[in-house]
Protein backbone atom coordinates (compact mmCIF):
# COMPACT_ATOMS: atom_id res chain seq x y z
CA UNK A 1 0.00 0.00 0.00
CA UNK A 2 1.41 3.22 -1.45
CA UNK A 3 0.01 5.58 1.53
CA UNK A 4 1.37 3.17 3.91
CA UNK A 5 4.29 3.66 3.08
CA UNK A 6 4.33 6.95 2.67
CA UNK A 7 2.93 7.49 5.81
CA UNK A 8 5.86 5.33 7.04
CA UNK A 9 8.25 7.37 5.49
CA UNK A 10 7.33 10.76 6.77
CA UNK A 11 7.50 9.33 10.32
CA UNK A 12 10.81 7.91 9.91
CA UNK A 13 12.17 10.74 8.44
CA UNK A 14 10.65 13.15 11.68
CA UNK A 15 12.19 10.51 13.64
CA UNK A 16 15.93 10.03 12.11
CA UNK A 17 15.91 14.03 12.35
CA UNK A 18 15.12 13.81 16.34
CA UNK A 19 17.31 10.82 16.71
CA UNK A 20 20.51 12.95 15.12
CA UNK A 21 18.76 16.29 17.33
CA UNK A 22 19.09 13.78 20.70
CA UNK A 23 22.29 13.17 20.05
CA UNK A 24 23.74 16.32 18.77
CA UNK A 25 22.36 18.39 21.59
CA UNK A 26 24.64 16.56 24.53
CA UNK A 27 27.24 16.13 22.09
CA UNK A 28 28.29 20.05 21.24
CA UNK A 29 27.25 20.94 25.01
CA UNK A 30 29.51 18.93 26.19
CA UNK A 31 32.22 19.94 24.24
CA UNK A 32 30.97 23.87 24.73
CA UNK A 33 31.58 22.36 28.35
CA UNK A 34 35.29 20.86 27.73
CA UNK A 35 36.04 24.24 25.99
CA UNK A 36 35.04 26.27 29.00
CA UNK A 37 36.72 24.19 31.74
CA UNK A 38 40.14 25.68 30.08
CA UNK A 39 38.96 28.43 32.54
CA UNK A 40 38.82 26.77 35.82
CA UNK A 41 36.14 26.97 38.55
CA UNK A 42 36.47 31.12 38.43
CA UNK A 43 33.53 32.85 37.29
CA UNK A 44 34.53 34.82 33.99
CA UNK A 45 31.11 36.48 33.55
CA UNK A 46 30.42 36.96 30.09
CA UNK A 47 31.52 33.57 29.03
CA UNK A 48 29.96 31.98 31.71
CA UNK A 49 26.70 33.78 30.36
CA UNK A 50 27.51 32.33 27.17
CA UNK A 51 27.47 29.00 28.78
CA UNK A 52 24.76 29.22 30.08
CA UNK A 53 22.41 31.60 28.16
CA UNK A 54 23.53 28.41 25.08
CA UNK A 55 23.17 25.37 27.14
CA UNK A 56 19.77 26.54 28.90
CA UNK A 57 18.70 27.90 25.56
CA UNK A 58 18.54 24.16 23.73
CA UNK A 59 16.79 22.80 26.62
CA UNK A 60 13.47 23.43 24.64
CA UNK A 61 14.82 21.97 21.46
CA UNK A 62 15.65 18.70 23.44
CA UNK A 63 12.46 18.48 24.94
CA UNK A 64 11.04 18.87 21.04
CA UNK A 65 13.98 16.10 19.53
CA UNK A 66 12.78 13.89 22.62
CA UNK A 67 8.45 14.40 22.06
CA UNK A 68 9.22 14.10 18.12
CA UNK A 69 11.54 10.68 18.78
CA UNK A 70 8.32 9.68 20.97
CA UNK A 71 5.58 10.17 18.86
CA UNK A 72 6.79 9.11 16.13
CA UNK A 73 8.36 5.67 17.46
CA UNK A 74 4.53 5.19 18.52
CA UNK A 75 3.36 6.59 15.31
CA UNK A 76 5.36 3.34 12.95
CA UNK A 77 3.67 0.53 14.89
CA UNK A 78 -0.11 2.61 14.66
CA UNK A 79 0.51 2.99 10.71
CA UNK A 80 1.16 -0.75 10.17
CA UNK A 81 -1.62 -1.57 12.54
CA UNK A 82 -4.26 0.67 10.62
CA UNK A 83 -3.44 -0.73 7.59
CA UNK A 84 -3.18 -4.10 8.42
CA UNK A 85 -5.19 -5.10 11.66
CA UNK A 86 -2.26 -6.13 13.35
CA UNK A 87 0.84 -5.39 15.00
CA UNK A 88 4.27 -5.82 12.76
CA UNK A 89 5.72 -9.15 14.53
CA UNK A 90 9.47 -8.00 14.70
CA UNK A 91 12.41 -11.03 15.11
CA UNK A 92 14.67 -11.44 17.90
CA UNK A 93 16.84 -9.47 17.15
CA UNK A 94 15.04 -6.33 16.17
CA UNK A 95 12.71 -6.70 19.52
CA UNK A 96 16.01 -6.53 21.97
CA UNK A 97 17.18 -3.81 19.90
CA UNK A 98 13.63 -2.02 20.24
CA UNK A 99 13.77 -2.57 24.11
CA UNK A 100 16.87 -1.29 24.34
CA UNK A 101 16.31 1.67 22.58
CA UNK A 102 13.11 1.97 24.61
CA UNK A 103 15.41 1.95 27.97
CA UNK A 104 17.65 4.55 26.53
CA UNK A 105 14.89 7.43 25.58
CA UNK A 106 13.58 6.53 29.21
CA UNK A 107 16.73 6.81 30.86
CA UNK A 108 17.56 10.17 28.69
CA UNK A 109 13.90 11.48 29.83
CA UNK A 110 15.28 10.77 33.64
CA UNK A 111 18.20 12.96 32.77
CA UNK A 112 16.58 15.67 30.58
CA UNK A 113 13.98 15.77 33.71
CA UNK A 114 16.99 15.82 36.28
CA UNK A 115 18.55 18.76 34.21
CA UNK A 116 16.13 20.93 33.03
CA UNK A 117 13.68 21.19 36.19
CA UNK A 118 16.48 20.85 38.87
CA UNK A 119 19.96 21.58 38.02
CA UNK A 120 19.05 24.48 35.44
CA UNK A 121 16.90 26.95 37.60
CA UNK A 122 19.63 26.99 40.59
CA UNK A 123 21.91 27.74 38.11
CA UNK A 124 20.24 30.15 36.59
CA UNK A 125 19.22 31.61 39.98
CA UNK A 126 23.02 31.41 41.24
CA UNK A 127 23.94 33.22 38.22
CA UNK A 128 21.63 35.69 38.30
CA UNK A 129 23.40 36.63 41.45
CA UNK A 130 26.45 37.42 39.61
CA UNK A 131 27.43 40.39 38.33
CA UNK A 132 30.26 41.41 35.70
CA UNK A 133 33.51 43.08 36.98
CA UNK A 134 32.09 42.04 40.60
CA UNK A 135 33.70 38.96 42.08
CA UNK A 136 31.41 36.70 43.47
CA UNK A 137 30.93 35.30 47.25
CA UNK A 138 33.30 32.11 47.09
CA UNK A 139 30.21 30.33 48.28
CA UNK A 140 28.02 30.88 45.79
CA UNK A 141 30.93 30.42 42.95
CA UNK A 142 31.63 26.70 44.82
CA UNK A 143 27.80 25.77 44.46
CA UNK A 144 27.59 27.02 40.72
CA UNK A 145 30.32 25.52 39.33
CA UNK A 146 29.25 21.95 41.52
CA UNK A 147 26.19 22.24 39.79
CA UNK A 148 27.71 22.78 36.03
CA UNK A 149 29.70 19.67 37.13
CA UNK A 150 26.87 17.69 37.94
CA UNK A 151 25.27 19.05 34.54
CA UNK A 152 28.41 17.90 32.47
CA UNK A 153 28.08 14.90 34.07
CA UNK A 154 24.56 13.81 33.56
CA UNK A 155 25.02 15.33 29.91
CA UNK A 156 27.66 12.90 29.48
CA UNK A 157 25.40 9.98 30.33
CA UNK A 158 22.94 11.17 28.31
CA UNK A 159 25.52 11.16 25.50
CA UNK A 160 25.84 7.59 26.07
CA UNK A 161 22.15 6.62 25.95
CA UNK A 162 21.68 8.98 22.75
CA UNK A 163 24.48 7.12 21.33
CA UNK A 164 22.48 3.75 22.10
CA UNK A 165 19.38 4.69 20.85
CA UNK A 166 20.94 5.53 17.50
CA UNK A 167 23.22 2.01 17.71
CA UNK A 168 19.89 0.02 18.40
CA UNK A 169 17.78 1.81 16.05
CA UNK A 170 19.58 0.62 13.20
CA UNK A 171 18.89 -3.18 14.62
CA UNK A 172 15.09 -2.34 14.60
CA UNK A 173 14.81 -3.43 10.82
CA UNK A 174 16.55 -6.40 11.35
CA UNK A 175 14.88 -9.13 9.49
CA UNK A 176 12.06 -6.95 7.86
Amino acid sequence: MIAEQIIHGILLAFHNIALVGCAAAPFYNRNLVLKRSQYGPKLHYELDKVVEETIQGNAPYCMVFISVLFITGIGMPVNHYLFHGTFQTLPPVALTALVLKLGFVFAMMVIMAKIFFGLNPRLSELFNGFKPDVDPDLELEKEFFGKRARRKSLCDTCLWFALGVLVSSAFIGFGG
